[in-house]
């Protein structure tokens, strides 16, 4: 089978399409043939070196950790009903960039009738966090939500949750294009942040009060103009680090504030809580309340360029690779 491995830290074109034999179903096991990878920011920065306090890479590495697609083999003691069943899953320790993954069985999580792969994948880890966000802070009717890196995918799927619950929602994003999609997906106002006086924008549609609710995936100097403005006794989600660095915040500061603080510890999920949100937004997909925008889809043998598109922040949405 064909795999990407990153054969040391750095630039993108570190990534090689590699040969790697084909894996079999052991005891408890099912063999999946991928179809749909989806790309995360993330991978990059580990790609580049960054994280390493979090996390534990050796070179070389084959990137990612989800898949889409469908079980073509189970091992001893799996029901072979699975054959044939459309699935996502954590692939663990071996990475997501290949043709054919060994999992354990129940890593699955079955895709629902009138979903595309694709979809499923694009959803499987902003689904399962935008459900978990939506937990941790329920939106109320008429109250200010600001949403940062609204056009990314778990900002993207934060504006229409926001939105159906009644918030009165304000989507910051980066440039034209994006600013258009956010409002397509349901803001009531939209910011560019990229441009001089955003905060300042943010403070008058929210009759100077600054909002309640604010879910920062932008963190760094972004997150940081966010949290200042905040309406006192307010609620910040700082889950998000795409240049590296979270809102600098202090937890005293925010205490001092009478803010509730969560971080991205809050979003970073594993298990059967993964499992039960990613099919709850599966099925959220399915019944029309939220959709994903998937803004590119690279083949397997173009991850040097789906990297460096991401590194450029020019797609919206959520990136995948087909394999």
């Amino acid at each position: 089978m064909r795999v990407v491995r990153a054969e040391q830290f750095g630039k993108p074109d570190v990534l090689v399409v590699e040969h790697a034999p084909d894996p079999e179903a052991g005891p408890g096991e099912v063999v999946v043939g991928v179809r749909v990878v989806p790309l995360l920011f993330l991978d990059t920065q580990l790609r580049r070196g960054w994280g390493d306090a979090w996390f534990t890479l050796e070179l070389p590495y084959i990137p990612g950790s989800g898949v889409a697609g469908v079980v073509v083999s189970v091992g001893k003691g799996v029901d072979p009903a699975w054959v044939g069943r459309r699935v996502v899953t954590d692939t663990g320790a071996q990475g997501a960039y290949l043709q054919k993954a060994a999992v354990p069985v129940e890593n699955l999580i079955p895709v629902p009738e009138g979903l595309g792969l694709q979809e499923a994948a694009a959803l499987m880890y902003d689904g399962r966090s935008a459900m978990r966000l939506a937990e941790l802070f329920p939106v109320r009717p008429d109250e200010w939500v600001l949403v940062l890196a609204a056009a990314g995918g778990l900002g993207s799927l934060l504006v229409q949750l926001a939105h159906a619950a009644g918030g009165r929602v304000i989507g910051a994003a980066g440039g034209k294009r994006k600013i258009d999609l956010v409002r397509e997906l349901g803001a009531d106002a939209v910011v560019d942040y990229t441009e001089p006086g955003w905060s300042g924008q943010v403070r008058s549609l929210t009759g100077g009060r600054g909002p309640e609710l604010v879910f920062d995936g932008a963190g760094g100097r972004i997150g940081r103009a966010a949290f200042d403005m905040i309406m006192e006794g307010g609620m910040f989600s700082a889950h998000g680090a795409p240049g590296d660095r979270f809102a600098p915040i202090e937890p005293q500061e925010a205490r001092s504030k009478g803010v509730m603080l969560s971080g991205v510890d809050e979003v970073t999920l594993s298990g059967a809580e993964a499992r039960r949100l990613t099919a709850e937004a599966l099925s959220e997909a399915v019944a029309g309340r939220i959709r994903p925008v998937i803004g590119h889809a690279f083949p397997l043998e173009r991850a040097v360029d789906a990297h460096a598109e991401l590194e450029a922040r020019e797609i919206l949405g959520r990136a995948v690779l087909l394999v």
